[in-house]
């Protein structure tokens, strides 16, 4: 079967989804629209998708069987629905704040779909897909813990098409995130010189996070990072109230465990010096499980040898954190790779090359049909 004909057929299809999607604002949470148009694309298929509570469109192709592979694409993107998505295209290069990540993904999803039923291409297993909400940041994956939820005891292999086909993501990590706030009395910066600021309390959390020396176990990597510290009223004002994002992240259990616990005895400080200081964990995504190694490695060089094949780029395995962090937490094989080439993810001037589509559609093609064999 010459998987490159296809792309070729198919490759104006692709840039019209993408075109398309492209213009339809999507953060987490606020993906109704791209759903709607997509639960449309696909009842002119001829394909029934549903909508489960969690804003995840999914449908099923293949023959019934009892154990299924899912693949996915996540709908939501990391900009606020006021940013401009104006799509720039100068025949090379297409670019607009989530081109790639995951909006190229979809689409190229999307367009193998309307390729294997135009041209009855066999699946002799059931393949469930999905295009899933909240992968992005405080998302906090919602959307993919929704699937395995309802889906879980049948999910054999999970494939989520995310970042480009330059890595293979096959371990995740994990991580913790936290809203701190704190409140006090404040006052005139003058009159009420002395007064406690609500700012204070937060730069000293920031400053005893940064002097945290990162636990290791083998070759685990494990991060830390303050992400937003605000609060305020006016630069003559004692701030009475004030807010920090804060995260830590780890590829190994025992690490993560670790922070939490480092963590933990920085906000107990934090609290005998500031009684209204305030932490909520906002966001929790599990890092990797008891997974069958065998199996993983597996899937992973599947991917990365049908990546070789089309764009002669032997990938990279690595660590990251995507959807699937849930799988892997329930020991479940799964990978996350690309169907283009791109950069400047999570970025305003994020783009790709219009080329590497045709690639990454054979590449998303054929590990489709792959899966569809039976067993």
């Amino acid at each position: 079967m010459d998987f490159s004909l296809f792309a070729e057929e198919y490759f104006d299809e692709v840039l019209r989804l993408l075109r398309h999607l492209c213009t339809i604002p999507a953060p987490s949470g606020e993906e109704d629209e791209r759903v709607r148009f997509c639960q449309e694309y696909l009842a002119e298929l001829g394909i029934e998708a549903t909508l489960d509570p969690a804003k995840n469109l999914l449908w099923t192709l293949g023959a019934p069987s009892q154990r299924v592979t899912l693949f996915m694409a996540h709908t939501d993107t990391v900009f606020p629905r006021a940013t401009p998505l104006k799509l720039a295209d100068d025949g090379t290069f297409l670019r607009c704040p989530g081109v790639g990540d995951d909006t190229a993904n979809l689409a190229v999803m999307l367009a193998c779909v309307r390729c294997i039923v135009e041209k009855k291409l066999p699946l002799h297993r059931t393949l469930l897909f999905a295009a899933d909400s909240c992968e992005e940041g405080l998302g906090n994956l919602k959307g993919c813990r929704q699937i395995f939820a309802d889906w879980g005891d049948r999910i054999d292999r999970s494939i989520s098409l995310d970042c480009s086909y330059r890595g293979v993501y096959c371990r995740s990590v994990g991580s913790h995130r936290y809203q701190i706030t704190a409140e006090t009395e404040g006052g005139h910066s003058y009159f009420a010189f002395g007064n406690k600021s609500a700012i204070l309390p937060l730069a000293e959390i920031t400053c005893q996070i940064y002097e945290i020396e990162p636990p290791v176990v083998g070759n685990s990597k494990t991060t830390y990072n303050v992400g937003i510290l605000s609060g305020g009223t006016s630069v003559n004002t004692i701030p009475q109230s004030a807010t920090m994002l804060a995260e830590y992240r780890s590829d190994h259990r025992e690490c993560l465990a670790e922070m939490e616990t480092r963590f933990a005895q920085i906000f107990s400080r934090a609290k005998e010096a500031c009684p209204r200081l305030t932490v909520e964990r906002v966001g929790d995504r599990p890092c990797m499980g008891e997974v069958d190694p065998r199996a993983l490695d597996e899937l992973s060089h599947r991917a990365a040898g049908l990546i070789q094949k089309y764009t002669g780029i032997c990938p990279e395995f690595r660590s990251g954190s995507t959807d699937c962090n849930i799988p892997h937490s329930l020991g479940i094989p799964a990978i996350a790779f690309g169907l283009y080439d791109g950069g400047g993810f999570h970025t305003t001037e994020e783009w790709l090359r219009k080329d590497s589509l045709k690639p990454g559609f054979c590449i998303g093609l054929e590990m489709i049909l792959r899966e569809g064999e039976a067993e």
